[in-house]
């Protein structure tokens, strides 16, 4: 799949037949409400082969060839490049596909053995209604080996609405995780939301339950709360084997503890923890793993940060989330949610002290819209992506896009007269996460939270990468 952005004046008829693709097909994998209303700055995924890739600091047109197998001039022709050194950062742009001219007597089985791939491949990506119908001369688009990492989603949805997300997403999934138990006084549990539903409707699509438990709520910090059970083991116990109980009883496989604003004198304690957890839970035939706010350094100071020890977690624990969003927090100035320079800094520190294997890249998949001026204390709009496009064909705002935090986002002024800036997520921002993922080789994407429609994503997640189970 490839990345198109609308220009001035451009249809969907014309971008289809640029493509030479169906224009239903763009429709139905960007799930547009009206092909006749697109608007300037407009990411679209084209359901063709061939890969988008967005450049980054220091990367050649000769390296990008090297790394995809293809010629620079294929690149140039896929592009349409003018000038091709006039390459940037966050700049996107189209690898065409390793493309196979079929030879008199050659079988596909014979070719999927010369590229490494597989006929069914070969079959998917080039559309093949009947493989014993190829002849030579036909142009076969070789599918490249996709990275295999394990995917994990938090959830604070309903029960049928999580259900059905996860009938519609299950092969997209490795994990999923109901947004959570909350810890009490004596460390005792206490869930937030009702999770059967969601832990047997996974079961029955072969993703993996994982339990989530924390201290904080929308309303409490939780640092006094995390004391206390740190502190006392008694408490600790109780949190423990409330744990196990409840896990043995739902059917969860493994638990995400998600302690945050942590007293940071209380960092070794709750390092402490996580290992009396690990030693609890392994010969039990459970995994651990953890969320940790978003560090770029040992030293960095604050009630977030000082206490998430990112080397003892890479050490104790099986897996690691960095909360790699929310630098545009609801109730701050607008800004980028999840800038990608920032979250450069934030793995390039975790891969210092852990290994990439441990390390799940934080998603969030949601928009926001901030009243401007911004005025200190005012929230601003959580929604989807996809309602973040509706208001910008409804006020006929153009989409910019930054390159530095490789971000989408636009400005427009409602009925009463009040302006608006929104910042969300398209199909660049997604593909620039997953050309990270890739970049640093880390274990998987946990995207912050499941219920906002966000349908480039998934069809660029799955087109990127072969989803693992566990």
């Amino acid at each position: 799949m490839i990345i198109h952005v609308v220009s001035s004046g451009e249809s969907l008829w014309q971008i289809a037949n640029r493509y030479k693709v169906n224009m239903n097909s763009i429709v139905t994998v960007n799930e547009l409400p009206n092909p006749n209303q697109l608007v300037i700055g407009q990411a679209l995924v084209i359901p063709v082969p061939g890969t988008s890739h967005t450049i980054q600091y220091g990367e050649t047109l000769w390296a990008l060839a090297q790394r995809y197998g293809v010629s620079v001039q294929a690149i140039i022709q896929a592009n349409q490049f003018t000038n091709p050194n006039l390459l940037y950062p966050g700049m996107s742009i189209i690898i065409p596909p390793i493309t196979h001219t079929v030879q008199p007597g050659e079988a596909l089985w014979q070719i999927a053995q010369r590229y490494g791939t597989t006929v069914q491949k070969i079959i998917a990506e080039n559309k093949i209604e009947n493989p014993n119908l190829i002849y030579p001369g036909l142009q076969l688009s070789i599918p490249r080996p996709k990275p295999v990492i394990e995917v994990n989603s938090y959830t604070y949805q309903s029960p049928a609405n999580a259900s059905q997300t996860i009938e519609e997403l299950n092969p997209l999934l490795t994990y999923i995780s109901p947004f959570a138990y909350m810890i009490t006084q004596n460390g005792t549990l206490s869930p937030a939301i009702k999770d059967e539903p969601t832990v047997e409707n996974a079961i029955k699509n072969n993703v993996t339950p994982m339990m989530s438990i924390t201290n904080f709520t929308t309303t409490e910090a939780g640092s006094n709360l995390a004391h206390t059970v740190l502190t006392t083991e008694e408490y600790r116990k109780n949190l423990l084997n409330d744990a196990l109980r409840i896990m043995e009883a739902k059917g969860y496989k493994g638990l995400n503890i998600d302690f945050e604003n942590v007293l940071p004198e209380d960092r070794e304690l709750y390092n402490q923890f996580l290992q009396e957890a690990v030693d609890f839970f392994h010969p039990k035939g459970y995994f651990v793993s953890t969320a940790v706010a978003p560090k770029v350094s040992a030293t960095q100071a604050g009630l977030l940060y000082t206490a998430h020890d990112y080397e003892a977690h890479g050490r104790i624990v099986d897996f690691v989330v960095l909360m790699t969003y929310e630098w545009g927090y609801r109730m701050g100035p607008p800004q980028a949610i999840s800038p990608i320079n920032q979250m450069r800094r934030v793995v390039e520190y975790a891969l210092s002290v852990m290994p990439p294997e441990k390390i799940f890249l934080g998603f969030q998949i949601y928009a926001r819209d901030w009243k401007v001026p911004h005025v200190q204390g005012q929230e601003a709009e959580t929604f989807s992506p996809q309602e973040a496009i509706r208001r910008a064909v409804k006020y006929g705002a153009a989409i910019q896009y930054d390159t530095t935090t490789q971000s989408p986002w636009f400005r427009y002024t409602d009925e009463q007269g009040q302006g608006h800036e929104v910042w969300f997520e398209d199909a660049r921002s997604a593909q620039a996460k997953f050309d990270m993922v890739k970049q640093y080789n880390l274990r998987g994407v946990s995207y912050w939270a499941l219920g906002y429609p966000y349908p480039q994503n998934w069809a660029l997640l799955n087109d990127n990468f072969t989803i693992s189970k566990r």
